[in-house]
């Protein structure tokens, strides 16, 4: 585990290092959009491989599993939490449900074949030092007890916010990615 760990946050600094990153040729140099935060950015890619790493270590094993619960300690569930997914929003109970069934479930276990972001995607964004947008297209192959092999190549954006030293999801938002119309 400790060497998919390795791996997973090596590709993750590969994809974030290759990502360009578009800035303001203004040169407002104190504005909070031109700071790169790069302790707090580390933080959450950390927290991004650890909660893939509960993802990968938790499928298929139950809905109240032990990776499940570490899953769910990740997100800073309350009033203000809310995920958009499928066309529709969830509120704290709804978005660990849908993870506990999915991950947990509806995955055969060990049934993550691939965890990745496409590559070039991955993009964190730090503001003021504890907020961060997390952005990537999702490259994940999975194994669906029902379903078979599944690609999911979705527009994944997750926001999180540090409070008392942790960095937590409190908003998710994933979209199916739509392949452009050509001539």
């Amino acid at each position: 585990m400790k060497a998919f760990r390795l791996l997973l946050v090596s590709f993750l600094v590969l994809c974030v290092s290759t990502t360009n990153v578009v800035a303001s040729k203004e040169s407002d140099k104190n504005s909070v959009t031109d700071q790169a935060y790069l302790q707090a950015q580390a933080e959450v890619l950390e927290t991004f491989v650890a909660i893939a790493g509960t993802i990968v270590a938790g499928a298929g094993h139950g809905y109240d599993g032990e990776f499940m619960d570490q899953l769910i300690s990740f997100h800073a569930y309350g009033d203000k939490f809310v995920e958009f997914n499928g066309g529709l929003a969830f509120d704290s109970a709804g978005n660990e449900h849908n993870e506990r069934q999915l991950f947990g479930e509806d995955l055969e276990e060990d049934g993550v074949i691939q965890f990745a972001a496409k590559e070039g995607t991955l993009n964190v964004a730090v503001y003021y030092g504890n907020v961060a947008n997390l952005t990537f297209i999702s490259d994940f192959i999975l194994m669906h007890k029902t379903y078979g092999l599944i690609t999911v190549n979705n527009l994944i954006t997750l926001l999180f916010v540090k409070t008392k030293g942790e960095w937590k999801l409190v908003h998710e938002h994933h979209s199916p990615v739509m392949v452009p119309l050509t001539d």
